[in-house]
């Protein structure tokens, strides 16, 4: 049997071979199909990922233009289990949640025997052309400058909102030695609720308020352009009335004509910045037809000149001077108040405040003035009619990712929670939270009591871990806002994000850019932590005109305060 097996048929040992080659090929080829199979959807899967977060290269298909439903559609959206926290009905108290001084730090910090520290607005106490106040301060500490008993006097400037300063004074949280504000305003507004000041002087440096309105546009007065905006034929911006003074100033001028004109001109505003600087750098690319600005920053901005006009209107903005608790200073600390003063309108001083774009338009005149009484009445018209009666969609968005652990979380949870007692209960509120993936908090519904107890209750239960897919919640945002909207067709709506500001997961801004554009939704961008990514956060803001706040922790929490109770 052996030896038959070994001298067969040499042809049929011959088959065999080949048809145990043909199988040995056909499982290599099989095998390296599937091989290649598992790489390509492991490529696929992991190119996806990679293509979310840096968006598409060149070679790959845009994802840029795709709509509002199609990006929804490609989330994983989860539903929290509604749950039910304790809310205060106590009425809210700004003054309470000011920071600590500490958060506006020093601009130029004196070292006399007596040292007279001054309150001032941005414009003069910033960088480049808004220094003026800096370099007074820097000029006078090097003086030598004396009282009669040969006391060294220094000056100490502190950049401060004029809102916040005046709310800093009122609440006698903290109360420097002189508060200029860019007008008498906020000054006069102070005095009448029991601020411990009084006007020193009513000019420290020229300045006026003016509406910036596109070049060619016809538009000649105050008058003009506010009648345009009523009328729906140009898009404008203002600034908050209750921190910055031309905010205010425009409020009031309004307001003289009726509640009705301020609602009227007011149904038709896009956007409310927190600062005229802010404004400014927002603002200035050209995509509104009208915003508010002084003359000074306008004038610097090489940018604004090129595209605007500038009209002047309502009080003048001269940078008044107040002198606070005057009654308990000494003589010699009077007399190095009157130094301090003195040595600012000066001639070389006032030559250095022209040089930055100051001591313009001294031919305007204000026709208005405003007491502390109006300027009051003005604020509470402003929080009660500024919706003009209209209904309100918002969607806080909340970044619960890792990078939000700690301080910011507690923080976030703590602006939320303080900050939703300014928000009217009329309006529409919903809450979504996010890391990797993104959560429906609250469903949007009207914010009364029982929808305030149920936003509480999520507020208390969030929790930092995890990526972040910052643009996939603010997409699910924009889902929910626009079904809402169709209940509420007149509705304003808007959109806030809490975050850090740092995305690596999802959607880029890029690919929700053309949808977020297409609803006109504005998104309010609010920075936590000193490291958050401001640049992101504004850029995004910038889309559709909206405020972004940057502040550290300990300030974020009266800032957002404010922001809410001027929209919401």
């Amino acid at each position: 049997m052996y030896e038959q097996h070994e001298t067969g048929d040499p042809q049929l040992g011959k088959e065999k071979e080949d048809k145990m080659d043909k199988r040995t090929k056909e499982l290599v080829v099989v095998g390296v199909v599937v091989i290649i199979a598992m790489i390509a959807v492991i490529i696929g899967v992991v190119g996806s990922k990679v293509t979310n977060i840096v968006g598409s290269g060149k070679d790959e298909p845009s994802k840029t233009d795709m709509t509002l439903d199609e990006l929804y559609a490609g989330i994983d959206v989860s539903e929290a289990t509604p749950v039910k926290g304790t809310v205060t009905l106590d009425l809210p108290d700004l003054y309470a949640e000011l920071p600590e001084i500490d958060k506006y730090p020093m601009a130029v910090e004196g070292r006399g025997d007596i040292d007279i520290e001054i309150f001032t607005s941005g414009e003069k106490a910033g960088k480049d052309s808004d220094s003026w106040l800096i370099d007074v301060a820097n000029s006078f500490n090097g003086s030598g400058a004396k009282t009669a008993d040969g006391k060294t006097v220094s000056m100490s400037v502190r950049s401060v909102p004029s809102g916040t300063a005046a709310d800093y004074i009122i609440s006698g949280k903290y109360i420097p030695d002189l508060y200029t504000p860019s007008n008498t305003l906020f000054g006069e507004y102070a005095m009448s609720n029991n601020g411990n000041l009084e006007l020193y002087a009513d000019r420290l440096v020229g300045n006026t308020a003016g509406i910036l309105v596109k070049k060619d546009s016809g538009y000649k007065t105050a008058a003009d352009v506010i009648k345009a905006v009523q009328d729906n034929k140009i898009t404008m911006g203002y600034t908050n009335p209750q921190t910055s003074a031309t905010g205010l100033n425009l409020l009031l001028t309004l307001l003289q004509d009726g509640d009705e004109n301020f609602t009227k001109f007011n149904s038709n505003i896009p956007y409310v910045a927190y600062t005229t600087q802010q404004m400014r750098d927002s603002a200035s690319n050209g995509t509104l037809d009208a915003m508010l600005s002084e003359y000074q920053a306008y004038i610097n901005d090489s940018n604004l000149v090129s595209m605007y006009d500038f009209i002047a209107f309502g009080v003048r903005h001269d940078n008044p001077v107040y002198i606070c608790n005057k009654t308990g200073k000494s003589s010699a600390e009077l007399e190095a108040v009157q130094l301090v003063v003195d040595y600012c309108k000066s001639d070389d001083m006032q030559a250095i405040a022209t040089n930055k774009g100051f001591n313009a338009n001294d031919d305007y005149v204000s026709a208005e003035k405003f007491s502390g009484a109006q300027v009051a009445q003005g604020l509470k018209t402003y929080k009660k009619a500024k919706d003009n009666g209209k209904d309100i969609i918002a969607v806080f968005v909340a970044d619960c990712s890792g990078s939000m652990d700690g301080d910011p979380m507690n923080q976030l949870k703590n602006s939320l929670t303080n900050g939703a007692q300014y928000i009217n209960d009329n309006n529409y509120v919903g809450l979504v939270s996010y890391s990797s993936s993104v959560t429906l908090e609250v469903p949007i519904a009207q914010f009364d009591l029982n929808q305030r107890s149920y936003f509480q209750g999520a507020v208390n239960n969030l929790m930092a871990s995890g990526g972040t897919a910052s643009y996939d919640a603010v997409v699910v945002a924009m889902k929910m806002i626009t079904e809402a909207k169709v209940q509420h067709p007149d509705a304003k709506c808007m959109l806030f994000l809490l975050s850090d500001g740092y995305v690596n997961y999802g959607y880029s801004m890029d690919e929700i850019t053309a949808a977020l554009r297409q609803s006109s939704i504005p998104v309010y961008t609010i920075g936590y932590g000193s490291d958050a990514d401001a640049d992101e956060l504004s850029k995004l803001s910038g889309i559709n005109e909206a405020a972004s706040i940057n502040a550290d922790s300990d300030d974020i929490i009266y800032k957002i305060k404010s922001l809410f109770n001027s929209q919401l």
